[in-house]
């Protein structure tokens, strides 16, 4: 497969080296995309620096922050107008270890639509995060499976590897999420879809360097959008239902009278 690593960064001078280190040295001679959302320090000097020794890095320079789930959209888009086949989304701040990359590329290469690296199967863990964050996360989880009803166990993850197909078949128009719903938002469509979705078990290590992204508007923008989304599908379930009953009534009346 062509496959295209992407990496957000907004302030990460602090990992981007050792970041681009440990996928050269996991998936050497994979393309990597630095998507950088207005950085004030050095991350996008230390990544020109690398892309002038010649490494198969680009670098694409935002202005301003439009958060996660915009820059992954605008590098999607860019991913399919030059025919990658696959497309990897990693954190730049080293909690994803690229040395799982392989696995997930190669579940990938498979033909999964979707492959997840889960904190929350068998195998899979958290390390470095206080309890109430590990908290929030499994209850977010939880709460989007319940009102989507996913059979994913970590669908709030960041470490993904999605087939081009796949996001062609999902459509990236009309996505809403911006933060922390939108990796929600992204399985939620692969899933209606009935697209195939792996979850592989990794460890997710907290940032070391480096400030997190992560706030409590983002986590709203989250629980609204899901809660917005599970109603609408109960309500469409229902207008499905009274329409199949008044349909089966219908042709019943018809077959008494004829």
């Amino acid at each position: 497969m062509r496959v295209l690593i992407i990496v957000p960064t907004h302030n990460e001078a602090a990992n981007i080296t050792t970041v681009l280190d440990s996928i050269q040295e996991h998936v050497p001679g994979t393309d990597v995309m630095v998507i950088d959302d207005a950085s004030t320090d050095n991350t996008r000097l230390l990544v020109r620096e690398r892309i002038a020794r010649g490494e198969r890095i680009e670098l694409v320079e935002r202005p301003n922050k439009r958060g996660l789930g915009d820059a992954y959209l605008h590098a999607f888009r860019l991913a399919l107008a030059a025919d990658y086949d696959a497309v990897v989304e990693i954190d730049a701040d080293m909690s994803h270890d690229p040395a799982v990359l392989p696995t997930m590329l190669a579940v990938a290469e498979r033909g999964i639509n979707l492959v997840i690296g889960s904190r929350y199967i068998p195998g899979g863990s958290v390390v470095g995060w206080p309890r109430r964050r590990t908290w929030l996360s499994r209850w977010g989880n939880r709460y989007a499976a319940i009102m989507l009803g996913l059979a994913i166990n970590d669908a709030t993850a960041g470490y993904r590897v999605y087939r081009t197909d796949t996001l062609r078949a999902i459509s990236l128009d009309g996505v809403q999420a911006g933060g922390y719903g939108f990796q929600v938002e992204m399985t939620y469509r692969t899933v209606r879809k009935g697209l195939s979705v792996v979850e592989i078990p990794i460890q997710f290590r907290d940032r070391v360097a480096g400030t997190s992204k992560m706030n409590r508007g983002i986590v709203v923008e989250a629980f609204k959008l899901v809660t917005y989304w599970g109603l609408a599908d109960l309500f469409s379930m229902r207008r499905r239902r009274r329409a199949y009953r008044e349909a089966a009534a219908d042709t019943a009346t018809q077959s008494t009278s004829s």
